[in-house]
């Protein structure tokens, strides 16, 4: 396993040597000022590579290359926006980089309702509330049949909460639910949102389905020509939102995008928070049933409630047994070194981090902490390490 690290670009408030003092091998990143559907130039790629170069990194992983929301809605000059897609692929492999995640949920990234959760043993954690996200949908952005989605005690809770926010806390809940979205994306206000959120009018689950699968026979080729691995990330949450379906959320689902292009260069970016946030999910069992699937690596934990809220935890505290999890991803590299893969190592990285000591001071995006990412990472390389032991 390739210890990895995520950062931003000249934009990150961490810089790259610091990254090397935390002991990563190589470097996740992506061109975010680039906006969605335009093509990455070669030149800005080399660009990008050559920074990273001169730090004595690789850039192993782009995270991500993201996808138009007219793909997803199936609207739009599409053959345009896949072309652009294609050429943005080939202008990678040209300089080196083989390894692509990316994503499919609609509208929204990531969603967190509070990005500074209080963690008991002090410092704070990315968390997401059922009630702050009903309080969202159902009073602030007054979504239609939103109600349907919640239990009647959260919509009670949402209720209460939301006749006590100030509007300071409902500002602060919008910029939460929106900061998924870093560098170029867009984020909305609630007008804006609810204009988007008009686009996606009548699209249902076998509908993004249908133009997931368009984008899979549209793209895949050219990726299993340039030798490229495509991983795509899991929903997170793993969970409709504001009336949106999300299609890559389960195991069942993972199952359907594998076996819709059943070719290796078609893959899957395995997230242990974003699949745990689940409880019905069984993270290990569905990497184990993906191993030879599985591209790239993120390795976090949540710790969820039975009303569907979850907290980011520490690494090795979460429902998700990490050491069996590691276990799995272990198992398959050996598979890969016998049947003579020269990608036999799979990159992971150390995913979220609690907010701990000094993170605060620095401003970084939310989630991307130095010292509570580098205390994942520690915590994560310590296992490794005793299961090769």
């Amino acid at each position: 396993m390739k210890e990895t690290w995520r950062w931003y670009g000249p934009i990150d408030k961490i810089t790259l040597q610091e990254i090397k003092q935390t002991g990563a091998q190589g470097i996740v990143s992506a061109l975010h000022e680039i906006p969605y559907g335009e093509i990455w130039e070669r030149g800005a790629i080399s660009e990008r590579r050559s920074i990273i170069r001169a730090s004595g990194f690789h850039w192993d992983v782009v995270e991500s290359l993201p996808i138009h929301e007219d793909i997803k809605r199936g609207t739009g000059n599409l053959d345009l926006l896949f072309a652009n897609y294609r050429q943005s692929l080939s202008n990678l492999a040209a300089e080196g980089i083989q390894t692509i995640c990316y994503n499919f949920m609609p509208l929204l990234d990531w969603t967190r309702t509070d990005l500074k959760s209080p963690v008991a043993t002090g410092g704070s954690c990315l968390r997401f509330s059922a009630k702050r996200m009903a309080a969202f949908e159902i009073f602030m952005v007054g979504r239609k049949a939103a109600e349907e989605d919640y239990s009647d005690e959260v919509i009670q809770e949402a209720r209460t909460w939301y006749e006590k926010s100030s509007e300071l806390d409902q500002k602060d809940l919008l910029n939460s639910i929106m900061s998924g979205m870093p560098g170029a994306f867009d984020r909305y206000d609630i007008k804006g949102l609810r204009c988007e959120l008009e686009t996606y009018h009548g699209v249902k689950k076998e509908n993004l389905r249908m133009n997931y699968e368009r984008f899979l026979n549209e793209v895949m080729p050219t990726a299993e020509e340039l030798g490229l691995r495509m991983c795509v990330h899991p929903d997170d949450p793993p969970r409709n939102l504001l009336g949106l379906p999300r299609i890559v959320s389960t195991g069942d689902d993972i199952d359907w995008v594998m076996k819709t292009y059943n070719r290796y260069a078609n893959g899957l970016t395995l997230c242990s928070g974003s699949l745990g946030a689940n409880s019905r999910n069984e993270v290990v069992e569905i990497a184990r049933n993906n191993a030879g699937r599985i591209h790239f690596a993120h390795l976090r934990n949540v710790r969820t409630e039975l009303d569907g809220s979850f907290e980011e935890a520490a690494h090795l505290e979460g429902d998700t047994d990490m050491r069996a999890l590691c276990q799995v991803l272990l198992e398959e590299e050996k598979v890969r070194q016998i049947n003579g893969q020269s990608d036999w190592q799979i990159p992971f990285r150390p995913d979220h981090g609690h907010e701990l000591l000094s993170d605060s001071e620095r401003k970084t995006f939310p989630g991307y902490p130095l010292i509570g990412r580098l205390r994942g990472l520690a915590e994560i390389r310590g296992v490794i390490y005793g299961l090769r032991s």
